[in-house]
């Protein structure tokens, strides 16, 4: 098989972001009121509800969704995601009714970095990404030039233009959620979603991560969905955080407006202190118990 890096080479330009329709151009995401509840059948109570929640990303923003295990964090993500339907309310993006596209048209505006991406069978990094452009393929066919140019310019996007023709279970784990990352790029997607996308990160790969989502989300346009725990990052990077305990939405803003430290003590059940950097930017530190 003729190498990645030549069989990209002579490409046509890549294809422009698929375009839709958009009354506000100022919202990219309007999540309105959407609730949900799990339960094993109609006639038994729910075993966990996400009451209703609100918020909306625009253009290059970075939201982070916060909170302890089991508040609705992934529930939330994947009813954003169109992955679940709303007991009630509605997920919008550009102003379209998630749950009413088709999944060819979810995959090529909605983009999902899971917690885990599992290797069905042996490839190299560049074939990985490749799959990325799945929701434009009509017919089994082999990838066209423009594919391969658009999956080499989505490692190059994320740095990991060298990776390509790495065994992707060669990789570490930085290089590996890199490569994740751009395989979510190559959809060319309008909103980019991350569950724990730093979870069994070192700190160097984590702060080089938000990095790069940070520089994305501004060059791109995308609006950035991440669920994650890790305060400090989020309090550093996110333009919005959406706070969660229980299944309740306790508050949405700025991260120096949802950081206090009654409130992040309440749902955290630990004692911490939180300051504020010169840029405005919230830092907690947890105390000893002692």
């Amino acid at each position: 098989m003729r190498s990645f890096a030549r069989r990209a080479s002579q490409s046509p330009a890549a294809r422009p972001m698929v375009e839709s329709a958009q009354a506000n151009p100022d919202v990219r995401l309007s999540v309105e009121q959407v609730s949900y509840a799990y339960s094993p059948n109609p006639s038994q109570a729910p075993l966990f509800t996400l009451e209703a929640t609100s918020f909306q990303a625009r253009p290059s923003e970075i939201v982070a969704i916060l909170g302890p295990n089991a508040s609705g964090k992934s529930t939330l993500l994947k009813l954003v995601a169109g992955a679940l339907n709303p007991l009630s309310g509605r997920v919008l993006l550009n102003d379209f009714v998630v749950h009413s596209l088709s999944p060819r048209t979810l995959g090529q505006r909605i983009a999902m970095v899971q917690q885990e991406s599992r290797l069905l069978f042996p490839s190299r990094a560049w074939e990985f990404v490749l799959q990325g452009r799945h929701p434009y393929s009509r017919t089994l066919r082999f990838e066209t030039e423009d594919d391969l140019l658009i999956a080499r310019n989505a490692l190059a996007q994320v740095g990991a233009e060298n990776l390509s023709d790495r065994w992707m279970d060669q990789l570490s784990g930085g290089e590996k959620q890199r490569v994740i990352l751009a395989r979510a790029l190559a959809q060319q997607p309008l909103l980019l979603l991350l569950d724990e996308p730093t979870l069994h990160l070192d700190i160097g790969a984590q702060v080089d991560l938000l990095g790069t989502l940070r520089r994305l989300a501004a060059s791109n346009r995308y609006a950035v969905l991440v669920v994650t725990h890790e305060l400090n990052l989020a309090g550093q990077y996110a333009d919005q955080i959406v706070l969660l305990q229980r299944g309740k939405c306790l508050r949405v803003g700025v991260p120096a407006s949802v950081y206090q430290r009654e409130l992040l003590e309440q749902v955290f059940q630990t004692r911490l202190t939180v300051e504020l950097s010169s840029s405005g930017r919230p830092r907690v530190n947890v105390l000893s118990e002692s």
